[in-house]
């Protein structure tokens, strides 16, 4: 990330993003704020809180412009980190609405030839209670 610290600005391309972990969204996510940020409630009912690990040593881009290019093939962890950045009014978003692929969970093997995929986690933006589920979000 050091690389881009003399960047005018930053684009995300996540057009073509199938989704990503609530790892890597708060590891990104840090780079851009000078202060610990409250994401999103990654279980539901709430049993934890996440905070961006703020402010990371060596980095410039706190104040530098973020776009997000995002479409109809965005999903999940990639739908988060977009969801999150637009609450917090720290990138434009360019686009088409997403996905809506939000509730993330856990295969369960049924036998030896069969499992089922079962949702039971609900990322929640603190500042706004509603999830992305099946609706997408709208770019700005």
């Amino acid at each position: 990330m050091a690389a881009l610290n003399h960047a005018d600005a930053l684009i995300f391309d996540l057009r073509d993003n199938r989704g990503g972990y609530t790892n890597m969204v708060v590891f990104l996510a840090s780079y851009l704020f000078d202060h610990p940020e409250y994401m999103f409630n990654p279980r539901d009912p709430i049993t934890e809180q996440t905070w961006t690990r703020c402010p990371v040593a060596g980095s410039l881009l706190v104040d530098n412009p973020i776009y997000i290019l995002i479409s109809s093939r965005t999903y999940s962890g990639a739908e988060q980190f977009r969801y999150d950045l637009k609450m917090l009014k720290r990138a434009t978003l360019i686009g088409e609405t997403t996905g809506g692929a939000s509730h993330y969970g856990v295969l369960h093997n049924l036998d030896d030839h069969f499992a089922v995929g079962v949702p039971e986690h609900r990322p929640v933006n603190p500042f706004f209670d509603k999830d992305w589920a099946i609706t997408g979000i709208e770019p700005m």
